[in-house]
């Protein structure tokens, strides 16, 4: 189907879930200790993400968001049983690229720190689990090394192709969320995704050695076609939200460069569907069936919108006709009241005008006799 199809990459194995969450404190600005006997942090304050230092490491040398962390990183069940294994794995802290709860704790973790972090369901895998090795609605237990950390690389140093990298693979990630129902986390995906695709200031870039170098006029070709990729998923997943306006400015970007993308057209004509304007929906649907006339989302969604202006017209005519209905009662009723008045009226003066007659007529007798 149109509508839910993204375009696919190969997904990592360890994304992650990003509500709003706040780390407890104590009044000296530490992290609150759930036992003081045996060290364990008590990240959230809640009990659902819990933090124990195994090996010390480098004194103030904490991740910040953006940063890449490297990690070797081995993930258990209750029972012992391996599910995650990683070994110099990267990721970009605080850009949902991993579970939350991993996320979180190893922004708490010095540069050489090793330590065993025990995640709730809420903030690994949920109820949906991770197959085939991860079951819905289990804690996790991991033992993570933090290897290094780096500082996010200006995006104006990076290579045309480099950026493609980075920005696909944030695509795929945001792919992840998307297929589980998280369009939220998918649209923060999606947005880092558009920072490393989106053109920079100079297309100028340099290699490792320091030459400047020119991309091609391909690979900047190629790095348009991946950003609006993104714009269409982005605008799907805005639509999830009901996030309208921010989905049309979504699918208009991706117009302004292909105007017959079927699937932006698709999309274009859905947000317009869902926020009533029907007559302009159904031209740039059936500008969708045109170039694309077996495709089943796009009839279907058509036949809908017929059938909802065949109502809106019924509506209307319904409409009017109580409103001229009411019109002509009013006049009937001014009508009669104008009639009864000028009957009265007549009535009236006829017989003033009797007895004016009959007056004369007696007064004249009288002269006459």
């Amino acid at each position: 189907m149109v509508e839910e199809k993204l375009d696919a990459g190969k997904s990592q194995a360890h994304p992650i879930e990003n509500d709003e969450v706040n780390v407890d404190m104590n009044s000296e600005g530490e992290l609150k200790k759930l036992n003081s006997e045996d060290e364990w942090i008590d990240i959230l304050g809640n009990g659902q993400l819990r933090k124990r230092v195994i090996k010390e490491g480098v004194k103030n040398s904490r991740p910040t968001r953006g940063d890449t962390c490297i990690i070797n990183a081995i993930g258990r069940l209750d029972d012992g049983t391996i599910v995650e294994q990683h070994e110099e794995f990267n990721f970009q802290q605080g850009d949902v690229e991993v579970i939350q709860g991993l996320d979180l704790a190893v922004a708490l973790m010095d540069v050489g720190e090793e330590a065993e972090i025990e995640i709730a369901s809420r903030f690994a895998y949920g109820t949906i689990g991770e197959k085939p090795n991860i079951p819905s609605n289990v804690t996790l237990r991991y033992n993570v090394k933090l290897v290094s950390v780096e500082m996010e690389t200006e995006l104006e140093s990076l290579t045309v192709n480099e950026r493609k990298r980075i920005g696909n693979r944030k695509r795929e990630r945001g792919n992840w969320w998307f297929s589980r129902n998280e369009p939220a986390l998918a649209m923060q995906c999606y947005r880092r995704a558009l920072d490393f695709l989106s053109p920079t200031k100079s297309e100028t870039s340099f290699s490792e050695d320091g030459v400047e170098k020119t991309e091609s006029d391909a690979d900047l070709q190629a790095l348009l076609e991946d950003r609006l990729t993104v714009y269409n998923n982005l605008a799907q997943a805005q639509l999830k939200t009901q996030a309208y306006e921010a989905a049309l400015k979504s699918v208009e970007n991706v117009l302004s460069c292909q105007p017959k993308n079927i699937k932006a057209l698709f999309r274009k004509g859905k947000i317009l569907h869902l926020k009533g304007e029907h007559s302009q929906a159904y031209s740039i649907l059936f500008q969708a069936q045109k170039l694309d006339p077996e495709n089943k989302a796009i009839q279907r969604e058509l036949s809908i919108i017929k059938e909802k202006s065949v109502k809106d017209v019924q509506k209307e005519k319904n409409m009017y006709r109580k409103m001229l209905g009411t019109k002509q009662e009013i006049d009937i009723d001014k009508n009669f009241k104008n009639e009864s008045k000028i009957k009265s009226s007549s009535i009236a003066w006829g017989l003033i005008g009797g007895t004016i007659v009959a007056t004369v007529g007696v007064i004249a007798y009288k002269f006459i006799s």
